[in-house]
């Protein structure tokens, strides 16, 4: 089938984007706090930030979690209790005690406003209609104080068309095998609009003891029109890097996009 022809999906499938239990799970034994490269460079790009930050999607407190330690005045949210449960316990162990609150991307809410707004790793792109994406931007500049910086990472268009699986495995300190099986099912060129069926497995002396479908669906937005719809939302002094690296520029090679932007003064 041409990739332009988007795959059916049962109108029972799962609710997209849930992040359960065992998802989580194996998200944060591949990505404990402070694993990944793109820490060094917030770290860099928030040291002078004077006053809070909010993370949206903070999930398991992987960036959270150093920024905080980093002496940086931050509170996060995210959708799904699961990610929220392990952030909060990453959190006590370290005797850190952050604002954490359950909302979605659409209609979180808070009474003061932010000195700088981050979304990394692509977490934005879990926004699959155009439509609640731009109203999330416009969100995101409403909770920014005048000269408050909104850091924003996305995939390149290039990860749309990926219709390589996802295979991996992982042991557990128990000894259990955990595994997670991605396939893309839908991919719509058009609305620039992928989804995929996530498998998690849990494997114990050979047997699967415990399994959970997650159903992924992302938008990908092309540079120009990021910052086109960055624009439109009121933001300004709107510039591109790549791969968290500083001073990187854009290239075909580009596994991530750093995006920043500012609300006027």
């Amino acid at each position: 089938m041409p990739l332009a022809e988007p795959i059916s999906v049962p109108s029972n499938a799962a609710v997209p984007n849930r992040y359960g239990a065992l998802c989580t799970e194996i998200y944060d034994l591949d990505k404990p706090p402070g694993s990944l490269p793109d820490v060094p460079f917030y770290l860099d790009r928030l040291a002078q930030t004077d006053g809070p930050i909010l993370e949206a999607a903070c999930g398991t407190g992987r960036l959270l979690i150093p920024l905080l330690e980093a002496g940086l005045e931050v509170e996060g949210f995210d959708h799904s209790e699961d990610m929220l449960a392990v952030c909060r316990r990453h959190c006590a162990a370290r005797g850190l005690t952050p604002s954490l609150r359950r909302s979605r991307f659409q209609d979180f809410a808070y009474d003061h406003d932010f000195a700088a707004i981050l979304v990394p790793v692509g977490t934005f792109t879990l926004l699959d209609d155009f439509a609640e994406a731009f109203a999330v931007l416009k969100r995101f500049f409403d909770h920014l104080r005048p000269g408050g910086r909104l850091l924003i990472d996305q995939m390149p268009l290039a990860y749309l068309t990926n219709e390589k699986p996802d295979v991996r495995t992982w042991t557990t300190a128990e000894g259990d095998v955990l595994r997670i099986e991605g396939r893309a099912v839908e991919i719509d060129l058009l609305a620039q609009r992928r989804v995929t069926h996530d498998r998690y497995e849990r494997w114990r002396d050979g047997r699967l003891v415990e399994s959970e479908l997650e159903v992924m669906a992302f938008r990908l937005w092309g540079l120009k029109e990021f910052e086109l719809a960055l624009a439109a939302a009121g933001f300004e002094a709107i510039t591109v890097g790549a791969d968290h690296q500083p001073g990187g520029r854009p290239r075909r090679s580009s596994r991530i996009l750093n995006f920043e932007a500012r609300r006027p003064i």
